[in-house]
């Protein structure tokens, strides 16, 4: 399928006034999602919250079926939650750790994923070893494989870091925690619609995402899936009466599907949002989507390097469609300001947000410019005129 940009554009208002390259951070919400929320908000405005949500079931439960068809998944393996870090936590916070098991994870593994690394050591004993990478800077999944053995109980990973451009191998690093029987889970919060994400192909146990980056979904939406098989060695860390179902006075039996790692409250314009968004994208195909961003963020990159001053940063021997660099004498965040003061959006990624890695670069923070479908190639010529 051949991507109608001009349409694409004409479906995202927000281009007419700025240049958004923070994609990473929040995309830009289409059209059909905006009026899709603002739909339900209306009707929750005539006739009630609850009496809304019973009206409005089908399109609700059509979130579930668009995240299973875009992953590759059961929707019964998929749990909607506020936020990915909601999600990924759920899954975390569930493994049964004891002192001594070892968490196997990447150097440029996010920060709120670490200090959860970090609880759980003080908690239980639990030992994280940062699995070395390789010359591209994706983890060394040779080094993964000697780094395991019978106390590592979780490989804990990554898939498209905040910063740096690097597409993690998450396939080769699900078949050495399949072959070893290894629990597996993938902070997918940057990948998922950016790159194709086939849950099947990688081999993960686990996988977390957001609906407001590269899905271009609103605020305070993600999901998280849990493979079927993998379900019942996971304890969610708390439950309620939607998760479980009280049985008598002194038990309770929790849900068969991955809906026993939600609870009772939604958003549910949000996640009806969410659900066209899903939508939108399977509609145009992820692999068409991809091809057009990773292309552009390719093009960026090139043109990036031949600024005097400016370093490109990025890492990987694969990378998407985020870009970062830094100058030799402007901070990140007084580039970020003057590009603002010309209507372009980027972001700035610190040292805080990806230690390991930064501190190793010797790197204390980098611009961010993150591309989607929908930017154009006259984007990046104003980007590289406002830099320049």
């Amino acid at each position: 399928m051949t991507l109608d940009i001009d349409k694409l554009r004409r479906d995202t208002p927000g281009v007419k006034n700025r240049i958004h390259l923070n994609n990473a951070g929040a995309a830009l919400m289409p059209l059909p999602v905006y009026e899709a929320v603002k739909e339900h908000l209306d009707l929750e405005l005539a006739i009630g919250g609850y009496e809304a949500h019973a009206r409005a079931r089908p399109a609700f439960e059509r979130t579930y079926d668009a995240i299973a068809k875009l992953i590759n998944c059961d929707r019964t393996e998929i749990a909607l939650a506020e936020n990915a870090t909601d999600g990924w936590q759920m899954a975390f916070y569930g493994m049964p750790f004891k002192p001594g098991d070892r968490i196997l994870t990447a150097e440029a593994e996010y920060a709120a994923n670490v200090i959860g690394y970090l609880q759980m050591a003080k908690r239980t004993g639990v030992k994280i070893d940062f699995v070395p990478s390789d010359a591209s800077g994706q983890m060394d999944v040779a080094a993964l494989e000697q780094m395991i053995d019978e106390r590592v109980k979780l490989i804990s990973i990554t898939h498209i870091p905040t910063n740096g451009g690097l597409i993690n191998p998450a396939a080769e690093i699900g078949k050495v925690a399949r072959r070893h029987d290894i629990p597996y889970l993938l902070d997918a919060c940057q990948a998922v619609g950016q790159v194709p994400v086939d849950v099947a192909a990688i081999g993960c146990d686990m996988l977390s995402a957001t609906g407001r980056k590269y899905l271009r979904g609103p605020r305070g939406t993600g999901f998280l899936y849990v493979r079927q098989g993998f379900m019942d060695k996971l304890e969610p860390p708390f439950l309620d009466m939607h998760s479980a179902k009280w049985t008598s006075l002194t038990d309770y039996k929790m849900r068969d599907d991955a809906r026993r790692f939600e609870n009772w409250e939604f958003n549910a314009a949000a996640v009806i949002g969410l659900g066209v968004a899903v939508d939108y994208l399977n509609a145009l195909g992820i692999k068409e989507t991809s091809h057009r961003l990773r292309g552009l963020a390719k093009t960026a990159r090139e043109k990036l390097s031949k600024i005097r001053g400016l370093t490109v940063q990025d890492i990987g021997a694969e990378q998407g469609g985020i870009v970062t660099f830094t100058h030799d004498e402007k901070p990140a965040e007084e580039i970020k300001k003057l590009l603002s003061e010309t209507t372009i959006n980027v972001s700035v990624s610190s040292a805080s947000s990806t230690l390991y890695d930064f501190q190793k670069r010797d790197i204390d923070d980098l611009v961010r410019a993150s591309f989607h479908y929908y930017n154009t190639e006259d984007e990046i010529e104003a980007l590289i005129t406002a830099l320049s």
